[in-house]
């Protein structure tokens, strides 16, 4: 996908979310994929057959089913003028930094007004029983949950949008909401869920570590680096460390530890030890909860800056003309060095009659010109006088 598709959704997200007056309207994309996931949930996970295999399956049917709508909407839009900007406005739907940062700071309120209201806000926020924690737990549990929803909300759906266009982001949201829905540990989640949540393990193992370094160089702290390369595969999951374990060490905080979760207590190790209570470590607050909150907004920063680099520095290697050559221009003069590219957008297609302008002057100028399959790198040339190189 282009740098310039994938920065515009990032910012769409950032600065509108996803309105409420909308999806009043009309459902959100990810309401309505897990109410179908839902309904297959109920007509397949039944006691007594092979849970494991129908769970499979039917998580395999709906990601394969989430890429091929967005495949066929991405044809659509290709073909229609200012259809790239549609496709940014669907595609920050699916991007959650504007609700997980909004969410974060409703935390940190919450706790300043006492542990009942704290335990009402983590509730679309943390996966575990708000009811159990403390007030330094709750703390806990919103730090957590924005370094992992960091990874699986943000920086997850813009690595696989960049890679793989809207159909990978697609399937990447409904690889993600499956595991939210059914990628449990519970009796009737435990085999119908288990491949939707191996799939997300593997979707997200990327960005995780991706998060994990952002939310280190963006802390400007040693110790984030340290505490993530020690501390990230001490958690249970093998991703939610990498971001977990890089906000203990930025905040000087210990993170995970003792904990009440899907409905037991487990004695997980701390992420960060040497800042545990039993350490002399002073347990984490509503400040905590905001200063996490302030990675979150450098995060957001430093990945707008990284597209946009991306862009700058990719954006006239290609210039697609129609459906089945990209041209460039590419030469230099007799008078000097010139970088000369095809009018148009990054990216995007410049109208043929400009293609045409391009390459008539380029010849003019005795310039090399190359004609190239679409989407292919155009290597550079010295120049050969005259020429038009076709591959």
């Amino acid at each position: 996908m282009d740098p310039p598709v994938v920065l515009l959704a990032f910012l769409i997200d950032i600065a509108v979310g996803d309105p409420p007056r909308l999806y009043r309207v009309v459902p959100h994309p990810v309401v309505a994929f897990g109410r179908a996931a839902e309904a297959l949930d109920r007509r397949f996970n039944r006691p007594g057959t092979n849970r494991a295999r129908r769970g499979a399956a039917v998580t395999l049917g709906l990601v394969a089913g989430a890429a091929a709508a967005a495949w066929f909407v991405s044809l659509g839009l290709d073909a229609a003028p200012g259809g790239w900007i549609v496709e940014a406005a669907l595609a920050g739907a699916l991007i959650a930094w504007r609700g997980l940062h909004d969410a974060v700071l409703d935390a940190a309120r919450g706790l300043d007004a006492g542990l009942d209201p704290a335990r009402r806000a983590l509730r679309p926020l943390a996966g575990r029983d708000p009811q159990s924690l403390d007030a330094a737990g709750a703390a806990r549990a919103a730090i957590e949950s924005a370094g992992e929803n960091l990874s699986d909300g943000v920086v997850a759906p813009l690595f696989w949008y960049l890679l793989l266009g809207l159909p990978g982001l697609a399937a990447f949201k409904a690889i993600n909401t499956l595991d939210s829905m059914i990628g449990h540990r519970t009796p009737r989640h435990g085999e119908f869920g288990r491949f939707a949540a191996r799939l997300d393990d593997a979707a997200n193992w990327a960005p995780a570590r991706l998060t994990g370094a952002l939310l280190c160089a963006v802390s400007w702290r040693r110790a984030a680096w340290r505490t993530m390369r020690r501390d990230a595969a001490k958690h249970r999951s093998p991703n939610a460390g990498w971001p977990e374990a890089a906000l203990a060490g930025a905040l000087g905080r210990a993170l995970a530890g003792p904990r009440r979760y899907e409905g037991a207590w487990t004695r997980d190790p701390w992420l960060g030890a040497e800042c545990a209570p039993e350490h002399g470590g002073r347990p984490a607050d509503a400040a905590d909860v905001r200063a996490a909150a302030a990675l979150l907004r450098r995060a957001a920063a430093a990945l707008a800056v990284l597209l946009a680099v991306l862009w700058a520095g990719m954006g006239g290697l290609q210039h697609p003309v129609d459906g089945e050559v990209s041209l460039e221009v590419i030469g230099q003069p007799v008078e000097g060095a010139v970088d000369r590219r095809l009018p148009g957008d990054a990216g995007r297609r410049p109208p043929p009659q400009a293609a045409e302008k391009g390459v008539s002057e380029a010849v003019r100028r005795e310039q090399a010109v190359q004609v190239a399959p679409l989407h292919q790198p155009v290597a550079r040339h010295r120049p050969v006088g005259a020429a038009l190189q076709v591959e």
